[in-house]
């Protein structure tokens, strides 16, 4: 199923918050779903796939920052960051954050075109952000670049999405290329590690 060219938003009574575009739509807050996310989600994700420690972390998408605490406390970063396009969403995550009482970088940015330097990170974790972002091919390319060589994408996999999210994951797969930069590193069923080809420094 091809990636449509915009999204609108459609939850009902929904606003994007100001500055957000339009062509992303929001999921719907729910506790259950956040809950299990940061008690058995993230956990099982950094077991599975054997997540170094240590490294500098960024999460896209990372929305109201609920893996944020867990991958703080799993894989105790030099650099914690969480970029996402809704300023009110980090809102939330600062909030979370605070009371969880860990440091990090919450930037307000497009997975497409990150605000980032070349190679910043050693990890990007993603929750499902790329099956839903129109152009997501710009939004791997964007990851490679802000990835060491060396470093790893997790993300999930197609059949993850379909568990969580039924009706608007059918069918949708992530547009990789090779000349994107990354290479198989390991799988575990719900998520897949990627690894950004070229020698780490």
């Amino acid at each position: 199923m091809p990636f449509p060219e915009t999204w609108t938003l459609t939850l009902p009574g929904a606003r994007p918050a100001e500055g957000v575009e339009r062509d992303y739509r929001p999921f719907p807050n729910e506790s259950g779903r956040n809950t299990r996310q940061a008690a058995v989600e993230v956990p099982l994700m950094v077991r599975a796939l054997a997540l170094p420690a240590g490294g500098r972390v960024l999460e896209v998408g990372c929305g109201r920052g609920v893996a944020l605490p867990v991958l703080a406390r799993l894989l105790t970063p030099v650099r914690l960051a969480g970029l996402d396009l809704d300023a009110a969403l980090l809102d939330e995550a600062r909030a979370g954050a605070d009371l969880a009482d860990i440091s990090v970088e919450l930037v307000p940015g497009d997975v497409r075109r990150m605000p980032f330097p070349d190679a910043s990170f050693d990890l990007v974790v993603d929750f499902g952000t790329c099956y839903h972002v129109a152009r997501a091919g710009q939004a791997l390319a964007e990851i490679a670049r802000v990835l060491v060589p060396g470093g790893l994408f997790v993300h999930e996999t197609p059949l993850s999405q379909l568990l969580a999210h039924p009706m608007r994951s059918f069918g949708r797969r992530m547009p990789w290329r090779h000349d994107q930069g990354f290479e198989r590193h390991r799988s575990a069923l719900l998520w897949t590690a990627r690894r950004r080809r070229g020698r780490a420094a």
